[in-house]
């Protein structure tokens, strides 16, 4: 039979980030792109906070690059016609609307409140079974994490093995707030238009507060509760556990 590779041989992760993680975030994407995974990454985009950065790199690496965009149906209205307006700026070509399954709310979360008694079972639901059905087919994703944003991501590199036979990359891991803002600058991307109001990092609405000085910025989700990830950046099996809860 045909000889199916994870990643273009004779590469694994470790010798893919031994080789471009030291790379500025243009230059890993173009190699991810272009080498490694032709055909076979897609960047999943909250388009929140920080997105249109590396949306804007990867629309000029290729504007064809999958976007997967998990629309989850709780997002706040800001966030939509952001996504609308960062799409037709960038002249990205491939944005997927990705949705729950219908059938599965209906039977899980018919009030529309889950996320109040169980926000793990509702990011599983919303987020983390979507995504992956929506990754099948595609060798590697791409993220917009960063270490400085939690305490969660201190060690994060910039490329890791995501689980289920996929690599994950974090061009920007090692970028700080300065960097960010330096690049939102120099590009002249426009911002998400809740950030001005101290949301610095925005998911759905439920689950988004403002962000106080001196906070990261990650501490505005989830507020009150021990939970820091929505689960799509654990493994398979810790995410099943945690959606389990």
């Amino acid at each position: 039979g045909v000889t199916r590779w994870t990643v273009a041989p004779p590469m694994n992760t470790a010798s893919l980030q031994d080789r471009y993680g030291h790379l500025p975030a243009d230059a890993v994407l173009t190699a991810m792109c272009r080498e490694a995974f032709p055909g076979r990454v897609a960047l999943v985009s909250s388009f929140g906070a920080d997105a249109a950065v590396l949306l804007d790199i990867v629309a000029r690496v290729d504007p064809a690059t999958p976007v997967i965009f998990l629309n989850t149906g709780k997002l706040f209205g800001e966030t939509l016609r952001y996504r609308d307006r960062l799409v037709e700026r960038l002249g990205l070509t491939d944005v997927r609307d990705v949705r729950p399954d219908g059938e599965a709310v209906r039977r899980d979360d018919p009030g529309g409140t889950l996320w109040m008694s169980s926000p793990d079972r509702c990011c599983g639901l919303r987020k983390v079974v979507p995504l992956d059905r929506a990754l099948a087919g595609f060798d590697a994703w791409i993220t917009g994490r960063k270490r400085y944003q939690a305490e969660t991501r201190r060690s994060l590199p910039v490329i890791e093995d995501a689980g289920a036979g996929r690599v994950r990359i974090n061009p920007l891991a090692a970028w700080t707030q300065a960097d960010v803002d330096a690049a939102f600058a120099a590009r002249d991307l426009p911002r998400h238009p809740l950030q001005a109001d101290g949301f610095l990092s925005i998911g759905c609405m439920p689950c988004t507060d403002r962000v106080a000085p001196g906070e990261d910025a990650r501490d505005g989700r989830w507020r009150g509760s021990t939970k820091t990830e929505c689960g799509i950046h654990l493994s398979p099996v810790r995410a099943s556990l945690n959606a389990a809860e």
